[in-house]
């Protein structure tokens, strides 16, 4: 479904990414895990087209697209949930939902907004509170929520797990597995080493930029080094 190939990014003079490749399969949830300012957040912007790389390739189900601006690739179908999750706080659950869904048809939002409040049954109560009063918790359901809004094949999630309490943590993460579980693949940037890899088919580990181990998810929870480094074991 997705093949990152290869791709260097810049900002300005500083090379953020060098070269790295990875792949996500139809149905599969992937792990791109690494400490802060390896590069995670850097290549699902790339992937988005909120940055160009500057060598390389992206594909998207045999499209070329990193050469695409970000609205033709979330047309294709990629959703990202942003680190920080990037709310429009001065408006309510309701109206970011349909933020999310502004490439899609009236009938489409009717069936998607029935879909994310089955899986967010909080969102339905909170539908008309203003989305900068929601609790830390909520704020992230809204992120997640608002980008299955364009009913996407491939959702990207940048550190879902940020802020939040463990609890709260391990119900997203199930939450996740339903979403793949509806036919979205899922690519995800995440600080919880192992739960993420515990649910993942497969995972990346990025250092400085570069991918530097991969497999699936229980090879890289038995890696020595990630056991070491990541796990404190």
């Amino acid at each position: 479904m997705l093949e990152v190939n290869g791709i260097n990014v810049f900002y300005g003079k500083f090379q953020a990414l060098w070269g790295p490749s990875l792949t996500v399969k139809k149905g599969e949830i992937v792990a791109l895990i690494g400490p802060n300012g390896a590069g995670k957040t850097t290549t699902l912007k790339a992937i988005s087209g909120l940055i160009k790389p500057s060598e390389g390739t992206i594909m998207f189900n045999n499209t070329r697209i990193d050469k695409l601006p970000p609205h033709q690739i979330a047309k294709l179908g990629i959703g990202l949930v942003p680190e920080g999750r990037q709310l429009f706080e001065k408006l309510t659950v309701h109206e970011n939902l349909l933020m999310g869904a502004y490439l899609k048809s009236k009938s489409e939002v009717r069936d998607t907004l029935e879909f994310v409040f089955q899986l967010f049954p909080r969102l339905k109560e909170r539908r008309n509170q203003l989305a900068g009063t929601l609790s830390g918790g909520e704020q992230q359901m809204l992120a997640v929520a608002r980008a299955l809004m364009l009913r996407p094949s491939l959702l990207m999630i940048d550190e879902m797990s940020l802020g939040l309490m463990p609890k709260l943590v391990s119900q997203l993460f199930k939450v996740v597995e339903r979403i793949r579980d509806e036919g979205v693949s899922i690519l995800i940037v995440e600080q919880h080493v192992e739960s993420v890899l515990r649910m993942s088919n497969r995972g990346y580990l990025m250092e400085q930029g570069r991918i530097v181990l991969e497999g699936t998810g229980d090879e890289m929870l038995k890696s020595d080094y990630i056991k070491k480094v990541y796990l404190g074991v």
